[in-house]
């Protein structure tokens, strides 16, 4: 099965600005394990719960 991915850009009075075409891809069958997100490490994250 195959996707289509398009890139775009709209900017805070509406207008959109293509940022890369429309392109046919492959979605993986299992995702590595880079792929996800790091943990966050924001001050607020950091800090334990009291």
């Amino acid at each position: 099965m195959t996707m289509t991915i398009k890139v775009y850009e709209v900017n805070r009075d509406g207008l959109t600005r293509i940022v890369r075409e429309e392109a046919e891809v492959v979605p993986l069958t299992q995702p590595e394990a880079s792929h996800q997100f790091p943990a966050c490490e924001c001050p607020e994250c950091k800090t334990p719960a009291r």
